[in-house]
């Protein structure tokens, strides 16, 4: 699938600069962390970071003392979370073929990767996640509010990229992640007053 090359292939030429990037953000963001500490409180580990990039979430949640992992598309991306934090393991993985056990984890977090995934695709993902959680298991999911897809062709230093970034309504994935299996529990909305807002699901297997 294109899209998953393009993916990999964008991420893969601004791993290093998009790690300066988000390097401290979670300092800036109390109600990131909120949902992250909560996350790592009710899933009780094991847990993957879907879409973990260099790491910076995943190592933050370990730092919480929850039993965690990442997977991501970009091998690069792997490559330089498994250098900034070697007592954690990292793996190469898509989303829409997960590379874990059925029944296997506890909670899965995707923080802003399920933005990348067209909408056709979003149930094969979603499908993924409830098949590796536990009965009960927590998924948490991060992403853009708004309707349609915007091309990112450059970024985080100018770096050449070509990466569809898909924004969705609360409605639009919420049903996705119930007819997935999931039964949503909790939704947050973050800077609503932004021109692209984002927002955070919680939902159980």
């Amino acid at each position: 699938m294109s899209w998953l090359a393009d993916t990999r292939t964008s991420y893969d030429t601004v791993a290093s600069s998009y790690a300066e990037f988000v390097a401290g953000v979670l300092e800036k963001q109390p109600y990131m962390r909120a949902a992250l500490a909560l996350f790592a409180a009710e899933a009780g580990g094991p847990a993957v970071d879907v879409g973990c990039g260099p790491g910076h979430f995943t190592a933050h949640l370990a730092s919480l003392g929850l039993a965690v992992s990442g997977i991501d598309l970009s091998p690069g991306m792997v490559d330089l979370a498994r250098r900034s934090h070697p007592e954690l393991r990292f793996d190469v993985g898509s989303m829409t073929d997960l590379p874990l056990a059925d029944a296997s984890v506890a909670g899965v977090l995707a923080f802003w990767s399920l933005i990348h995934v067209p909408d056709e695709a979003v149930p094969v993902a979603l499908g993924h996640f409830h098949r590796v959680l536990r009965p009960g298991g927590l998924l948490v999911i991060g992403y853009h509010v708004g309707v349609g897809t915007r091309v990112k062709t450059s970024g985080y230093g100018g770096h050449p990229m070509q990466v569809n970034v898909h924004l969705r309504q609360p409605w639009w994935l919420a049903r996705r992640v119930r007819e997935a299996g999931f039964t949503v529990e909790a939704e947050w909305a973050l800077n609503p007053d932004a021109e692209v807002s984002q927002a955070i699901l919680f939902a159980r297997s």
